[in-house]
């Protein structure tokens, strides 16, 4: 295997990493429902105080065809280029305690290179942990909580937090190899799977960073600011009730998902909250095809008749 090192470069502002951070990653590529993990990762870059302290090649990492860069366009010329990053920061919480976060596009070669450079970097800062997280879509409801499904070796947060634990074969996310890793080494690390309502994976739904955030204090300790994602949340969930409660065949198929989900949650039988015991359930296509057509009904209604 080619030296993990040539995969990066740090900067000048590594040499002030303090030993025994915590270390946070998202990355965005194969599966991100609900826009969890960009508006997660998008969220702490905003709000919080933070520095590069390493630069991953993208040149060597991303494939550019399959998730091309943005260019700016203006009349007649060029004006910006903004390619895709992966890049290694120092952050400050809340109340000021440091921890390192890992955001960016997931690598779509050389998964082995990059991921014995994490944990080179998790040993070069001797890194105290490492916390993760993505997000599936689920059928469940949007009018309860995002749950989760939390794998690695911290089995406090597995018993206290982990609300489906599947025996299955998944496709795999760059950093499920981290974490397999970080495993074998003996490393702390835990993954935070977010269960999403499928027929909102396609939206921005600011109650999945809210989940990641709230995943992550739990497994840090580190304090996040949440009050304009929650005023958002709002706004968010209010729009979709209104849609909801104006639709009655989407109504019965969101109150047959809260059914479902109730009755997993109480300690029924039910092996999951996908499905009844006749396995029968609203499809993604059908809720997603609902809400779609009630929403351009209602565009249809407030833009009114053509003058």
């Amino acid at each position: 295997m080619r030296d993990p090192g040539d995969l990066y470069e740090l900067t000048a502002d590594a040499e002030r990493v303090p030993e025994g951070l915590h270390l946070v990653a998202g990355l965005t590529g194969f599966a991100d429902a609900g826009g969890a993990v960009s508006q997660f990762t998008e969220y702490l870059r905003n709000t919080l105080d933070h520095s590069v302290i390493a630069a991953f090649d993208a040149d060597v990492l991303l494939d550019y065809r399959a998730r091309r860069p943005i260019i700016y366009f203006d009349q007649d010329h060029l004006t910006d280029y903004q390619p895709a990053t992966l890049r290694l920061y120092l952050a400050r919480d809340e109340i000021g305690q440091q921890f390192l976060l890992l955001a960016g596009f997931e690598p779509d070669f050389r998964w082995d290179q990059f991921t014995a450079a994490v944990l080179e970097l998790v040993r070069r800062f001797k890194v105290s942990s490492t916390t993760w997280v993505h997000a599936i879509p689920m059928p469940v409801p949007h009018t309860r909580p995002i749950g989760v499904t939390v794998s690695g070796n911290r089995s406090d947060l597995i018993e206290s937090m982990s609300v489906w634990r599947p025996h299955t074969q998944v496709p795999a996310n760059a950093l499920h190899l981290v974490e397999f890793r970080l495993q074998e080494s003996g490393a702390s690390v835990v993954g935070f799977v977010l269960l999403v309502p499928h027929y909102l994976a396609d939206t921005e739904f600011p109650a999945t960073a809210l989940s990641a955030l709230e995943s992550t204090s739990a497994a840090t300790g580190l304090i996040f600011p949440s009050d304009q994602l929650r005023e958002q949340n709002r706004d968010f969930v209010g729009r979709i009730d209104e849609q909801v409660h104006d639709n009655p065949e989407l109504a019965k198929l969101v109150g047959t998902l809260e059914e479902r989900y109730d009755a997993y949650m109480e300690g029924s039988t039910l092996r999951s909250p996908l499905t009844d015991e006749a396995g029968e359930l609203p499809s993604a296509d059908e809720i997603a095809a609902e809400l779609e057509n009630f929403l351009a009904t209602r565009r249809s209604r407030d833009e009114g008749p053509p003058a």
